[in-house]
Formats: C-alpha cells, sequence, structure tokens
C-alpha cells in the first residue's frame, strides 16, 4: 500500500466518521418533530409489548418513552455515536437497556428468542433489506410480531417518485444511507411472514412522507 492509499484511506474513514457523528446528533435534535407527526401511532402500535424487545436501530431512542417498562429491551445499533444519546435517554426515563452494536442483517440475538422486533425509520438504509428480514424472522418466536413505522417509495410513475428516485443519491449520503425510493412493503411482503397487516397514511414530510405502519407475525 502506498503513502497515497494510505492518507486516502485515513481521510475517507475520517469524512464516514465524521457523518455519522454529526447524523447522530442531528437526529437527536429532529426526532421530538418527527413524533409530533407520528406519536399516537406509536404510542397505539407499542401499547401492549411485553417480554423480550429487540429494536434496531434505536438512533437516539425516541421510542423509549413509549415502551412499558417491564419489557427486557435490547438495541441492535451499528452507529456508536447514537449511543451516547440513547443512554441518556434511557437515563432520563429510568429505564434498563440492553445496547448492543451489531448490523441488521446479523442481529445479536439467538434463534427464535425475541417476542417483539421494533423498527421505525430502519429499512429504508439497511445495506440488504431480504437479509434483515430473514434475520427478523430467524430471532422472532413462533407467533412473535414485527412492528414497523417506514416511509416508502411513492407509486411508480408518480411526480414523487420521479423525484425520490433522482434525489436518491444525494438522499443517501446526507440521510445515512436512507433510500427514499425504496419498494420496503414489497420486501415485507415477500419476506415469508405468516400475516403482514398494515395501512399507509401521510406523514407531509419532504419526499418521505408516504408511510407506512404495521405489524408482521411469523
Amino acid at each position: 500500500m502506498t503513502v497515497n492509499q494510505i492518507i486516502g484511506d485515513s481521510q475517507n474513514y475520517i469524512f464516514a466518521n465524521f457523518g455519522k457523528r454529526f447524523f447522530a446528533w442531528m437526529m437527536a435534535q429532529s426526532s421530538s418533530t418527527y413524533d409530533k407527526v407520528v406519536g399516537e401511532r406509536k404510542r397505539s402500535l407499542f401499547a401492549n409489548l411485553q417480554g423480550t424487545v429487540l429494536e434496531i436501530g434505536p438512533g437516539t431512542g425516541p421510542n423509549l418513552p413509549y415502551y412499558p417498562k417491564d419489557i427486557h429491551w435490547i438495541g441492535i445499533e451499528p452507529n456508536s455515536h447514537m449511543h451516547f444519546y440513547l443512554q441518556k435517554q434511557a437515563e432520563k426515563l429510568g429505564l434498563n437497556i440492553d445496547l448492543r452494536i451489531g448490523s441488521a442483517e446479523w442481529l445479536d440475538a439467538e434463534d427464535n428468542s425475541i417476542d417483539t422486533v421494533v423498527s421505525t425509520l430502519v429499512l429504508c438504509s439497511v445495506p440488504n433489506i431480504d437479509y434483515t428480514l430473514q434475520a427478523i424472522l430467524r430471532v422472532l418466536k413462533p407467533g412473535g410480531r414485527f412492528l414497523f413505522i417506514e416511509h416508502v417509495a411513492a407509486p411508480k410513475g408518480s411526480l414523487l417518485r420521479q423525484l425520490q428516485s433522482r434525489i436518491s443519491p444525494i438522499w443517501k449520503v446526507i440521510g445515512d444511507g436512507c433510500h427514499p425510493d425504496r419498494e420496503t412493503l414489497i420486501a415485507l411482503e415477500n419476506a415469508g411472514f405468516a400475516s403482514v397487516n398494515y395501512e399507509r397514511f401521510d406523514a407531509k414530510l419532504p419526499i418521505v412522507s408516504p408511510h407506512i405502519i404495521g405489524v408482521a407475525t411469523k
């Protein structure tokens, strides 16, 4: 490896690390704004959680206030810069959390061990959504549930879909890998869950306004 290659790799690492740190800070500042849009839906979706709950990509912890206090919460968060905000939120709420670094494609949990998996605004940014959904199925107990709130691609041929596709390359950089035009619902329906129940809603946000909320059962 040449000196120039070493310098180039170092610069790439520094830029990527700064990007993840900035994204964590940005999420900490903006999560309350998003919760004003989806807060009531979250409250309803998470109302009856019990047992062991694994949240994928919990970010800075915006979902923690909606969880019952008696669950065993496990978080898989690959961006280590999020962990400070997560711990701070948990301490504020008096929650004991089990926070782990890992990837959505390989969840740090035993097979058939989780009662509920939660994902909010995560499936848009995982490197491989099909692998992620198979990992969720692997860790869920038979009859276990996957609860999700995700933005999805606008209908094909629509002006918004064209805009999502055009802006996708820069959006992925700004949004830590987020794909605004990802066909998340199709992936969910084809993953192999026993059932997928969902509803669509408009979050009234730029670019990523089409949303789905629902429950998939193993």
